[in-house]
């Protein structure tokens, strides 16, 4: 994978993307999960955004990565680097809600109204609680790494400027 495009580091063009990927792709399946309407509107929709989130994650992973060693270390990075490679194993949740709720209700509107077995009936209310689970959980992640990513960012350059002097000498 390429490390810049046109001069920039690749990393904030993919953590963009997956800013707006992975909290579409939880905000769907939560919906899918509580609202019928949604879901049968929405049909494949919220499986393919976590699908997507779940590509971009270790691709921001690695770019983000790649970057570090570009630039240096630091405390902020650190716990950055570490809140982002918690974000994968909620993403693989939210995959695994997503294709559950639609696998589930894909083959219930096979079979028609009814067609499920008393003994059952726990499936889709256990689908539905992992996947607001997941969904929750991924939210939080994506907000707790976005905040430690811009905490880094932007006083990565106040810190230098404060060890080597005023930039306007």
């Amino acid at each position: 994978m390429p490390h810049s495009i046109a001069g920039l580091p690749i990393h904030p063009l993919l953590v963009h993307a997956t800013v707006v990927i992975v909290p579409a792709a939880a905000l769907a399946v939560l919906l899918a999960a509580v609202w019928r309407r949604f879901r049968r509107w929405s049909g494949p929709l919220p499986l393919a955004l976590a699908v997507l989130g779940l590509i971009l994650d270790p691709l921001s992973t690695s770019s983000g990565e790649s970057l570090e060693h570009q630039v240096g270390g630091s405390t902020l990075i650190e716990k950055h680097a570490e809140l982002a490679d918690g974000l994968l194993p909620w993403m693989i949740a939210l995959v695994a809600g997503a294709a559950g709720l639609y696998a589930w209700h894909w083959r219930q509107d096979r079979r028609g109204p009814g067609a499920v077995p008393a003994s059952q009936r726990w499936v889709p209310v256990a689908i539905s609680v992992l996947a607001v689970v997941a969904a929750l959980g991924t939210t939080v992640q994506v907000v707790l790494i976005g905040h430690s990513g811009a905490k880094a960012a932007w006083s990565r350059p106040a810190a230098q400027t404060v060890e080597q002097g005023p930039v306007n000498k």
